[in-house]
């Protein structure tokens, strides 16, 4: 039996190897740079046609998020174009997952979720930004020089702003973005259609491009959690929320979409900006009949789980939600899809999935149309 080999040396990579013997490994996470997060994780082994793997993850008990890990199974491709899951197991006590998987060839890649490489990002912005009536621009530059990618269309005067990767472990956030672009800039679709006629939208598909590319869940390249910045950023920690909030103050915002990943819960769910000291009637009422159209739209969308709302007058202002609403009086969502499965509609192939993050944003588009027939 050759004997097997491990890289993480590559965009979104990330992944130490403590030891290898047959197809067997012991492996452990790298933290964010500068920060005590871990649990995004992305390989490739090489070397193993026909050999049945074995590949223990250790060390998750003080991972970011270890209730992420119960019922959790790995991504696996062997094209990296196509991920299911992989048989996985986890140790509680021990605190290990095992990721079982026979290949069919030489080189299989697994992940935390089905990663959205910064060459794809760097696909779509070329072939959104060149179609018709869309507007690219930079926002700003991120620590490490990366420019915050902004692409505008619309007509009208309903102001809407989507972005995403704040936590660039969240790839299913991008996956969910270029469903979005997809279908507002599809001539055919007649709800892009309409919403391009009504409002102005903004959208940045990826506000982390740092920390995507580093391999890391939650952090940008100096060790800043992004939605903890939205109150006070600085150019010396949060360059990235510097340039998108003041984008965002410039043209002024309606409607809000924080796009997100959740490690444990089982579900796409939403959370809203319940506490903030300025609440209004009409925000709650705006947040709730949204979610009410969508969850109408869609089987892949659910109120009953979710987080724990803010008592009155103590939202946290640090996030992009809560800052949003109440510095602009806008209806704000954050918008959070699982890294496992969607269990309400459970898929026993691939679970939660970078197809169903793209149908998931055409659904919010149309269910924004109709939300939008009631404002208007």
């Amino acid at each position: 039996m050759s004997r097997i080999t491990i890289t993480s040396a590559f965009d979104s990579g990330n992944i130490e190897v403590l030891s290898v013997a047959g197809g067997e490994a012991t492996l452990a996470i790298r933290r964010d740079h500068d920060s005590q997060f871990f649990q995004w994780f992305h390989f490739r082994v090489s070397g193993a046609f026909d050999v049945p793997l074995t590949l223990r993850i250790t060390g998750l008990r003080e991972s970011a998020y270890p209730l992420g890990w119960r019922n959790y199974r790995a991504c696996v491709s062997e094209d990296r174009q196509c991920w299911t899951r992989a048989e996985t197991g986890w140790d509680e006590a021990s605190g290990t997952l095992t990721i079982r998987h026979a290949p069919t060839s030489d080189n299989v890649w697994f992940a935390y979720f089905a990663p959205y490489s910064y060459e794809r990002h760097q696909d779509l912005i070329a072939r959104m930004g060149g179609r018709e009536g869309v507007e690219y621009r930079s926002l700003g530059q991120s620590p490490r020089g990366r420019p915050i990618d902004c692409l505008a269309m619309g007509e009208g005067d309903f102001r809407v702003w989507l972005f995403a990767r704040q936590h660039p472990g969240e790839a299913m956030a991008e996956w969910w973005m270029e469903g979005v672009l997809e279908s507002l800039t599809d001539p055919a679709d007649p709800v892009s259609r309409e919403l391009r006629r009504r409002c102005r939208l903004h959208l940045v598909p990826n506000a982390n491009p740092d920390g995507s590319v580093m391999g890391h869940l939650r952090t940008n390249a100096v060790g800043v959690n992004l939605n903890r910045e939205w109150a006070e950023p600085s150019p010396e920690r949060s360059p990235e929320i510097v340039a998108l909030r003041d984008a965002i103050d410039t043209s002024g915002v309606d409607f809000a979409m924080d796009v997100h990943g959740d490690e444990a819960i089982a579900a796409v769910f939403m959370a809203g900006f319940d506490g903030i000291p300025s609440l209004k009637a009409d925000q709650t009422e705006g947040y709730r009949r949204y979610l009410s159209i969508l969850e109408r739209r869609t089987t892949d969308f659910q109120t009953r789980l979710g987080y724990p709302t803010a008592p009155p007058g103590k939202a946290n202002l640090t996030m992009a939600t809560n800052q949003l609403a109440e510095r602009h009086g806008c209806v704000s969502m954050t918008l959070e899809m699982p890294f496992k499965d969607h269990d309400p509609q459970p898929d026993a192939k691939q679970g939660w999935s970078p197809e169903r993050s793209k149908l998931l944003g055409r659904n919010c588009l149309a269910a924004l149309l109709e939300w939008l027939e009631a404002v208007s």
